[in-house]
């Protein structure tokens, strides 16, 4: 059976869920507390030497490391990944934007707010928070003529940039960004969608 090593907090790890999810694909969840260090230390590094989550482990024992390596390496042959190439290729773009925009931003500010920092160092979280709104408003003039990323097809795409878009509300505000706010709702109807991303600790 596959195991996911993650961390019901960790957006990055709620990505892989979702799609394990729509694919009704069972799986054991041993837990590493990314809070208390555990993806640092030297049992989960073997897992992952860049000491992260989410790791999937196939049933073979190799693994395979990072969100969006996983996202894809899951979706492989099902619907939720395309076989044209240049559809592929926009798949790839839309991960490395949610990694590259998305995640360093909306998820790294959540962190900083969780923490206090928001307080403490106010000039790094308007940063983080200003590098956000940007991404958002770059998602929502896409979104606004698309109803998905890769228009009317719902991807692995959408599962990933959905994992902290979702909850970008807790750092900016969301209310001017409609087509962001509809293309949210079409994501939660699509069937097999969950949503057990846990709360900061």
């Amino acid at each position: 059976m596959l195991r996911l090593y993650d961390h019901p907090a960790s957006g990055n790890c709620y990505k892989a869920r979702l799609l394990l999810a729509h694919l009704d694909v069972p799986y054991e969840r041993p837990l590493v507390d990314i809070f208390a260090g555990e993806a640092l230390e030297a049992e989960h590094r073997r897992r992952n030497p860049a000491g992260r989550v989410p790791v999937l482990e196939l049933e073979d024992g190799r693994f395979v490391a990072e969100s969006g390596a996983i996202l894809l390496f899951l979706s492989e042959g099902t619907e939720y990944l395309p076989d044209d190439r240049l559809e592929r290729a926009r798949v790839w773009q839309w991960l490395f934007f949610e990694q590259n925009q998305i995640e360093p931003s909306v998820a790294t500010a959540r962190v900083m707010q969780w923490r206090g920092r928001d307080a403490d160092s106010p000039e790094a979280y308007e940063h983080r928070t200003a590098w956000a709104n940007e991404a958002l408003d770059s998602l929502d003039a896409h979104l606004a003529a698309n109803e998905f990323l890769l228009g009317d097809t719902y991807t692995v795409a959408d599962m990933a940039v959905y994992g902290y878009t979702h909850v970008a509300h807790e750092v900016v505000d969301m209310s001017g960004r409609s087509a962001v706010a509809a293309w949210i709702g079409r994501v939660e109807s699509q069937a097999g969608f969950m949503n057990d991303l846990a709360p900061l600790p």
